[in-house]
C-alpha cells in the first residue's frame, strides 16, 4: 500500500491502481464512483447504435474470404483511451484521501501507596490459597487498571518497610508484589502505625491532585512504636485519604495440614474497630473482605472512587490523492489527442 507522494515521479507507480491501495482510501464523494461502470456502458450503447446506422462498402477484389487482421483492433484504441480518461477524472472527483490520526493522552495522575500485611496470620487459608496470595493477586489486577498514577508499596509485620517507591513503572511494582512472601520480615506482629508513617513520609511532599493509602490487614496493631490513630491523623494533615481493608473470616479457619494430612484449624477474630477508626480519620472508607471475590469488588470500588481523568487529544492529518489520478488522466488525454491525429483513427473494420 502506498502511503506518500513525496517523490516527483511516485505518481507513475502502478500500485496506485491496485485494489489494496484503492480500498485504503477514504472517499469524500463516494457516490461519484457509482458512475464508473456507466462510462463504458454509454460508449458500448453508442457503438451499437452506430453499428446499425453505418454504411458499408462492398468490394470484390479477389476470390476467397478475407483474413482477419489484428491491426483492425487499433480503431478501438482512441475510444478506450477516452473511456479511461473519463474514469480517472471521476476517481479524482470522488476525492480519495487518507486520514492519519494521532492520539495524545495526558493525565494528572494520583499518588497511591499500597500497605500489605505479611504477618504470620496472613497464612490462614479461609481465602484460597491463603490471605496473602489472594491479596497479592488482587493488588496486581488493581495496578494493571491504573493509568499515569504513581504507586508505591509498603509491607509490614512486626516492622514496616518500603518495598517500592512511588513510581509509574508498573512492571517493577508487579515484580515487587510477586516477591512478597512470609518470613520476609523476621519480626512477627502487625505494625499498622509504622506502615502508615512510611506511607505519609512517601507522600507528604507530593503535589499530586489526590493522595491515597490502601491498607490491607487481618489484625489489630500489635507492634511498632507509633499509634495507628496518630499515624492516621498525620495522614489527614497531609491530605492523604485512607482506605482500610480487613481481610479474613471470623471463627475457626484452616491454617495448615499436619503430617497425617488432617487440616489444622485456628480461631481468628478481626478487630474492625481500629481499621474503621483509621479510615474515618483519613476521610476514606473501611471494607471487609471475607472472600476473594469480595476483595476484588472492593478494589474495583476504590478504582472507581479514585479515578484518574485521562484527557485525550486527537490530531488529524488529512492527505488528498486526487492529483495522482488527475495526472494520469492528463496523460491519457494527451495520448487520445495524439491518436486522433494519426492513422489509427482511420483504420477500417474488416
Amino acid at each position: 500500500m502506498l502511503r506518500k507522494t513525496d517523490d516527483l515521479l511516485d505518481w507513475l507507480n502502478p500500485e496506485w491502481f491496485s485494489y489494496s491501495t484503492l480500498a485504503s482510501f477514504d472517499w469524500v464523494y463516494p457516490i461519484v464512483l457509482y458512475a464508473l461502470p456507466v462510462v463504458p456502458l454509454l460508449f458500448l450503447v453508442k457503438g451499437l447504435l452506430r453499428l446499425k446506422s453505418q454504411n458499408k462498402l462492398n468490394m470484390a477484389m479477389f476470390e476467397g474470404s478475407v483474413q482477419w487482421q489484428w491491426t483492425s483492433l487499433l480503431r478501438f484504441l482512441p475510444d478506450v483511451t477516452f473511456i479511461l480518461f473519463i474514469m480517472l477524472v471521476l476517481v479524482a472527483l470522488a476525492r480519495p484521501q487518507r486520514v492519519y490520526e494521532q492520539i495524545e493522552q495526558t493525565a494528572e495522575g494520583i499518588d497511591i501507596v499500597l500497605l500489605m500485611d505479611v504477618s504470620g496470620s496472613m497464612e490462614l487459608q479461609d481465602i484460597k490459597p491463603n490471605r496473602l496470595a489472594a491479596a497479592k493477586e488482587v493488588a496486581i489486577d488493581f495496578i494493571n487498571g491504573r493509568v499515569q498514577d504513581r504507586i508505591g508499596l509498603v509491607v509490614f509485620a512486626g516492622d514496616a518497610y518500603s518495598l517500592a517507591p512511588l513510581t509509574t513503572d508498573y512492571q517493577l511494582l508487579r515484580e515487587s508484589i510477586k516477591s512478597i512472601g512470609f518470613k520476609m520480615i523476621p519480626n512477627d506482629g502487625t505494625a499498622i502505625g509504622s506502615a502508615l508513617a512510611i506511607a505519609v513520609n512517601r507522600m507528604q511532599d507530593s503535589e499530586a491532585k489526590s493522595k491515597v493509602a490502601i491498607l490491607i490487614s487481618d489484625g489489630e496493631n500489635t507492634a511498632g512504636n507509633l499509634d495507628p490513630v496518630m499515624a492516621a491523623r498525620l495522614a489527614y494533615a497531609h491530605n492523604i485519604k485512607l482506605y482500610t481493608i480487613g481481610i479474613g473470616k471470623d471463627g475457626l479457619v484452616p491454617y495448615d495440614v499436619d503430617k497425617s494430612g488432617k487440616t489444622i484449624f485456628v480461631e481468628a477474630q478481626l478487630d474492625e474497630s481500629s481499621l474503621r477508626e483509621i479510615a474515618t480519620i483519613g476521610e476514606g472508607q473501611f471494607f471487609r473482605a471475607d472472600t476473594k471475590d469480595a476483595l476484588q469488588q472492593i478494589f474495583r470500588n476504590i478504582n472507581r472512587y479514585e479515578k484518574t481523568e485521562v484527557i485525550e487529544k486527537r490530531f488529524h492529518d488529512t492527505r488528498d490523492y486526487y492529483q495522482i489520478y488527475l495526472r494520469w488522466a492528463l496523460v491519457l488525454l494527451l495520448f487520445w489527442m495524439l491518436l486522433k491525429n494519426t492513422f489509427v483513427t482511420n483504420v477500417l473494420e474488416d
